[in-house]
């Protein structure tokens, strides 16, 4: 792991849990640039967490349980997509032993509204001439 945490080209999951457990916090920092971070996460026995100002991706990296965010629960794995709106209550309610995530902060200064211009469907067109609404 390089000092400047602006500049990293990879991050190996082996690494970035090796730093995991030299720290007592449930989380390493490992890329920092501007409004965007990336760490790992492993929280200890209970998710403690609260609500972040900044929006945030969940990526699993290994083990399984039940996610909330606000009143929706969802079970998730390895490999799994969760997405947080900032200022939203959220937790890893259960969760295996082993279980890493992958967290990414980042800052979006303008939220589209939904059905504006740029949520509008859009329309993908394959060689063999196909579209897909």
């Amino acid at each position: 792991m390089h000092a400047d945490l602006d500049n990293q080209l990879h991050i190996a999951l082996p690494e970035a849990g090796d730093l995991l457990a030299k720290v007592p916090e449930p989380f390493a920092v490992l890329f920092k640039r501007g409004a965007l971070s990336v760490e790992l996460f492993a929280p200890h026995e209970v998710d403690t967490q609260q609500p972040h100002e900044q929006d945030e991706i969940y990526i699993v990296a290994a083990g399984s349980g039940v996610f909330r965010r606000g009143a929706d629960r969802v079970p998730f794995g390895p490999g799994d997509f969760l997405f947080v709106p900032a200022g939203v209550p959220h937790a890893f309610e259960t969760f295996s032993s082993g279980f890493q995530t992958w967290v990414i902060f980042f800052l979006i200064t303008h939220h589209p509204q939904p059905n504006s211009p740029s949520q509008a469907p859009v329309k993908l067109q394959f060689r063999s001439g196909t579209h897909i609404p």
